[in-house]
């Protein structure tokens, strides 16, 4: 099954011409909401609670002698922290006539609907996924569960625009 995976966006490509919704040729994006706001909270705390660490580090008693440049690294193993935390913000699922784009942590794929079973979402999973015709399944990070009303109306618009648009192709 080919899998169209995209890495780069330059201006004029399919991928980069439609960065907001509503423009180009994607008719939904969908985006956690909940994830993302105790993401950046996590990060925040991480780079405080390490700043304020790296700040207090020279001044204990333990007999070890702390530096300047130990402090720098433990303010920089913070923030080195909150950027792997904020990876988790991400995840997005755009959909359209092409198919459907998911990103997860890492990387885009987009997947044609021809290679698209359907969409469910699994008893007692964190979030929803996508199920292609070869028995095989992508997780949709941007679909949670604790999103509640708002992950119900992702998947109901998926499911709609997915039977538009693998009616056409029968």
């Amino acid at each position: 099954m080919p899998v169209v995976r995209i890495w780069r966006r330059r201006p004029g490509d399919g991928a980069g011409s439609a960065a907001a919704p509503g423009q180009g040729d994607w008719e939904l994006e969908v985006r956690p909401r909940r994830a993302v706001r105790t993401a950046w909270i996590v990060a925040v705390l991480l780079v405080a609670g390490f700043t304020a660490g790296g700040i207090w580090l020279r001044h204990g008693s333990t007999g070890v002698n702390f530096r300047f440049a130990d402090q720098l690294a433990m303010i920089g193993i913070g923030v080195l922290g909150a950027a792997a935390v904020l990876l988790l913000t991400r995840p997005r699922v755009r959909v359209g006539k092409r198919g459907v784009s998911v990103r997860n942590i890492l990387g885009d794929t987009e997947f044609p609907w021809e290679y698209i079973r359907g969409v469910s979402f699994p008893d007692r999973k964190s979030w929803a996924r996508l199920e292609l015709i070869d028995d095989d399944y992508v997780p949709l990070m941007a679909i949670r569960s604790n999103d509640k009303e708002r992950a119900v109306e992702a998947l109901d618009k998926l499911r709609e625009l997915g039977a538009k648009y693998t009616a056409t192709q029968e």
